[in-house]
């Protein structure tokens, strides 16, 4: 198979700290992926290597049949969108700068800014609740506005994949929702291929088709949500207790954690 995403016997090291070792992943094409698992388990990691932001001690990814890291800058940046954990932008630069920001994959010497560009920017802006602020600069908004602000750039990339490192920090419950609503109405409308890092499993099961869990830098399930996320699966992957009931609005898993306050002991749930 030449088209699509997807890594093999890729080993990822920050210097000498190896982070992952050997993980085989294919994205299925078209769909949202969103890969969980604890902290410093490695998804952002491979999130990186999958984007060309970290290069690989061994192993390769393909993006339509092509090593990421043997592309041309411009060519990847037009297939392949970005958003990293906790960008930055240059100190007094506006939303509308950023955003367009987006649009320079699609520049060239004789294909300069065009009425296509300026709606691009346009539509990213209004999708993300950021017209408004779009003359404000990056760095005066508050954490939740600026993420929104970085979204529209990567969406105003226009690219057929899409890689979101958690995308929903920073944002309230309501903008969370907001986000990841788009997210899926960009993935239906032009089946744009999307992997996401999530920390909150309940929206990784009602948003993804195709589930990623990570335990200490492998891979140890991956596929639909109804099949990945399971009481034992998440006891596992975030030494957690929980029932995994049926969301009542989506019928997709929902993680009902046990705690140690305000629920009935394990003996009396039912498993």
């Amino acid at each position: 198979m030449t088209d699509g995403l997807r890594a093999e016997a890729l080993r990822l090291a920050y210097e000498k700290r190896t982070v992952i070792d050997g993980v085989d992943l294919v994205v299925p094409k078209g769909k949202v992926t969103v890969i969980v698992g604890a902290n410093a388990c490695g998804k952002s990691t491979l999130l990186r290597g999958m984007s060309r932001l970290l290069s690989p001690t061994a192993g390769v990814v393909h993006l339509d049949g092509q090593d990421v890291h043997r592309m041309r800058t411009r060519e990847l940046a037009r297939k392949l969108g970005i958003l990293p954990q906790a960008p930055t932008a240059p100190e007094g630069m506006t939303v509308r700068e950023l955003v367009t920001r987006g649009r320079s994959p699609h520049q060239t010497w004789l294909r300069q800014w065009s009425a296509q560009d300026a709606d691009a920017v346009a539509l990213a802006l209004g999708a993300t609740d950021m017209a408004d602020l779009a003359d404000r600069a990056v760095d005066e908004l508050s954490g939740g506005q600026r993420q929104r602000a970085w979204i529209a750039m990567a969406l105003a990339q226009d690219t057929p994949y899409l890689l979101l490192d958690e995308p929903t920090t920073y944002l309230d419950l309501a903008h969370q929702i907001d986000v990841l609503d788009l997210i899926a109405d960009l993935n239906h409308a032009g089946e744009r291929t999307v992997v996401m890092v999530l920390h909150d499993l309940n929206q990784a099961s009602r948003y993804a088709d195709h589930v990623v869990a990570m335990k200490s830098g492998e891979v140890v399930a991956e596929g639909d949500p109804r099949q990945v996320v399971t009481a034992s699966l998440v006891e596992d992957v975030f030494g957690l207790r929980c029932e995994v009931i049926s969301d009542p609005l989506s019928g997709t898993p929902l993680v009902v954690p046990f705690g140690r306050h305000r629920c009935a002991a394990p003996a009396d749930a039912h498993r």
